[in-house]
């Protein structure tokens, strides 16, 4: 990734130790959801965002994003539109010699759900055409104003590693978390589970198309 640019940044985190489960969709639960001038690109994350292509760049965008801050979730909301929601959440991650185990929940719809995967050690850095770097490494997000225009912003972060993906669990209620549309995904098996290591992040607004 080059070098961030030198312009006001809307968020900066640190995103660590990620859980990416990602699962084949009906196309019409997404179509609905594309911001202007997008197309569907690949599978959804558990976070739950999918894939689309703009103009011929690959990028993402979200259906629902659950943070603890209701700050956070607030602004995110009412200044640039962004589907976030406070909620209770918990993490915990046990670093072991030869393997690392990642848990997460979220309280939402009278239930927690949650993530829980162990990776082995050590992490590696996937191959530039491997499924790995395609479900980790976007760099474009996308979103839709409220006067219907599409939103874009970029994402910088150094290039992350990997841990080999050995146990993974989710206990989820797809209806509860996203809308009852999506209630047709209970039970659904993911096609791939990345846990990256991550890193910290900047978001950078690029503006309305």
């Amino acid at each position: 990734m080059s070098a961030a640019p030198a312009r006001r940044r809307f968020l900066t985190a640190r995103w660590c130790n990620l859980i990416l489960a990602n699962y084949p969709v009906a196309d019409e639960l997404l179509r609905p959801l594309l911001p202007p001038g997008t197309e569907l690109d690949q599978f959804p994350e558990w976070n739950l965002r999918f894939y689309v292509t703009h103009e011929g760049q690959r990028g993402v965008c979200f259906v629902r994003e659950f943070v603890p801050r209701w700050l956070v979730a607030t602004l995110a909301r009412v200044i640039y539109n962004e589907p976030y929601r406070a909620a209770r959440m918990t993490m915990g991650v046990k670093d072991q010699p030869d393997s690392l185990t990642a848990d997460y929940g979220v309280n939402w719809g009278g239930r927690v759900h949650s993530l829980h995967a162990v990776g082995a050690k050590p992490a590696f850095r996937p191959g530039p055409d491997s499924a790995e770097r395609f479900f980790k490494e976007h760099f474009l997000g996308f979103g839709t104003s409220r006067r219907g225009r599409l939103i874009r912003y970029e994402v910088y972060h150094p290039e992350w590693d990997v841990y080999p993906v050995r146990e993974f669990r989710a206990d989820v209620d797809w209806g509860a978390l996203y809308g009852p549309e999506w209630a047709v995904m209970n039970g659904k098996e993911p096609a791939s589970v990345v846990l990256a290591a991550g890193s910290e992040v900047s978001v950078y607004p690029r503006g309305t198309g």
